[in-house]
């Protein structure tokens, strides 16, 4: 077991040697557009394609022709103000900004280490991680500092704190207690699936949802020991830089502390409570022709004016803000630091938007579903392999929805004419889409998440960030599989009213 254990530290060593040697962030996103763009010339001129699942026929867009080049001239600046981390990044740093320097979230996370054993602090940042996709995509931008934080707050290793709360965002993605907005759209694309081969056949927005709640449970407990046993030991103690200012989280809170915390917490709790109100409700304000996605759409503005308005309440109460030109000043300091990841969203969003219109992604996802169906397995091995397939395909495809608008009309009808249910092959999908977020750089977030680290180390590369991401990755598929192997023979249902196999009508 020693033996093994220093065998992979080893790796982890290589992992980050070599990828320290990578350039910058922002040199890696430049070379990857170029290589997209010669690929794509390249392909084009060989007459690559692939036959999509609906019968079209998908080629490689030459994006050094003539319009290739004026595409990439004139959609330049749209590539970057689309780009989704962007916007969600710095409209959601205006309210954290306020939230942060009012002394709001250093308030807060003094309550949480009294709150809270020590020995829970890494659980409890792995789980508020998982569960932070009910909110979409914020937990990147809200969580994971905030991890950092934290933990460099309280003597320990700030990227350790990071990576937990990345771990538990990225890697746990598909799992939560509550239904997300990502339920009710595999869904869809898994009902249109099932539907080539069973007209009338619907996966409903709920099928994974058992699976899926167990699922928290099991990465909150697999991360916890990542972090403690091999991430955490592994970067060792944290030099702080010498011009690095940490949040001292030592000490009782104050008087003016804790009327700032309990007026703010009333905000919260009356935000949480008014955003219920327009929601809920059949005809509710954050309600569309009977689906949620005006909220869901609306989500990054309500996280913005949550962190900002409690700020605001915590600032007037505890006195630290007294005027409007202290709120204008927090917001532009906060923003004011964000120059460095402005600049890498801008170079990442090209490369983001050639990819897409190479169709590279598309051709290889096809391909690779076409290689699964065609090696000839059956059973669990199945199944596995479909997994690994879509751990590979999320290496270069972050989007769950685009892939699965690929891989679903493929793999759906075939597990279908085996026995395999949609709302199984839908749940193994996810496994696979998730464990590999947290070591690709090719997802539109880890530029994010390389920013929040360079923080606390300027000099951090490619490799760090990976390697220390590794265990997660590989231990959470691990417990992933194990888990799902066991529950389809158990024959436990994945979700309310879900019948793990299907059989067909002659």
């Amino acid at each position: 077991m020693l033996m093994r254990k220093g065998l992979f530290l080893k790796l982890l060593d290589r992992v980050e040697k070599t990828g320290n040697k990578l350039p910058d962030p922002l040199t890696l996103f430049f070379l990857f557009s170029l290589i997209v763009v010669v690929l794509s010339g390249v392909f084009a001129f060989m007459g690559l394609s692939a036959t999509h699942p609906d019968g079209r026929l998908i080629a490689v867009q030459n994006l050094l022709s003539v319009e290739g080049i004026r595409r990439m001239l004139t959609e330049a600046v749209r590539n970057f103000t689309s780009f989704p981390p962007l916007g969600m990044v710095l409209v959601t740093m205006i309210g954290i900004g306020v939230a942060e320097r009012s002394g709001l979230i250093t308030a807060a996370l003094k309550r949480l280490v009294t709150a809270v054993p020590a020995s829970l602090l890494t659980a409890t940042l792995v789980f508020s991680g998982v569960m932070s996709s009910m909110a979409a995509d914020a937990g990147y931008v809200v969580l994971t500092p905030l991890g950092a934080v934290l933990f460099a707050s309280i003597g320990r290793h700030p990227l350790a704190g990071l990576a937990a709360a990345f771990a538990g965002v990225s890697g746990g993605f598909s799992a939560n207690l509550l239904l997300t907005s990502l339920d009710p759209l595999l869904a869809g694309l898994s009902t249109s699936a099932a539907q080539l081969v069973a007209p009338d056949y619907v996966v409903q927005p709920t099928a994974n949802y058992y699976f899926m709640i167990a699922s928290v449970f099991m990465l909150t407990i697999v991360g916890t020991w990542v972090n403690t046993r091999l991430v955490e030991p592994r970067l060792g103690k944290w030099k702080q830089p010498a011009d690095f200012e940490a949040v001292n989280l030592d000490g009782k809170l104050s008087a003016a502390e804790k009327r700032g915390l309990w007026g703010s917490g009333i905000t919260f709790i009356g935000a949480l409570a008014l955003i219920a109100i327009l929601l809920l409700p059949e005809n509710g304000f954050f309600r569309h022709e009977g689906n949620a996605k005006v909220f869901y759409e609306s989500l990054v503005i309500q996280i913005m004016a949550v962190f900002l308005v409690a700020g605001i309440v915590y600032g007037i109460i505890s006195k630290t803000i007294k005027s409007d030109k202290d709120v204008a000043k927090m917001m532009g300091d906060s923003l004011s630091t964000m120059g460095g990841y402005i600049v890498l969203a801008f170079i990442a969003s090209q490369f983001v938007a050639y990819f897409n219109w190479s169709n590279l992604g598309v051709i290889l996802a096809i391909n690779g579903a076409e290689f699964l169906k065609g090696i000839g397995a059956t059973g669990i091995p199945l199944l596995i392999g479909f997994i690994l397939v879509s751990c590979g395909l999320n290496l270069f495809i972050g989007s769950a929805s685009a892939k699965w608008a690929v891989m679903a009309p493929v793999f759906v009808p075939m597990f279908m004419m085996m026995g395999y249910s949609p709302e199984l092959t839908q749940s193994a999908y996810r496994i696979g889409d998730s464990v590999t977020n947290i070591i690709t750089p090719l997802l539109p977030y880890f530029p994010v998440i390389l920013f929040f680290a360079k923080r606390y180390d300027p000099k951090i590369g490619l490799g760090t960030l990976i390697s220390s991401m590794l265990p997660y990755s590989i231990c959470f598929l691990i417990a992933w599989l194990i888990m799902f192997a066991a529950w389809i023979g158990l024959g436990i249902p994945l979700g309310p009213g879900v019948q793990n196999f299907v059989t067909l009508p002659n």
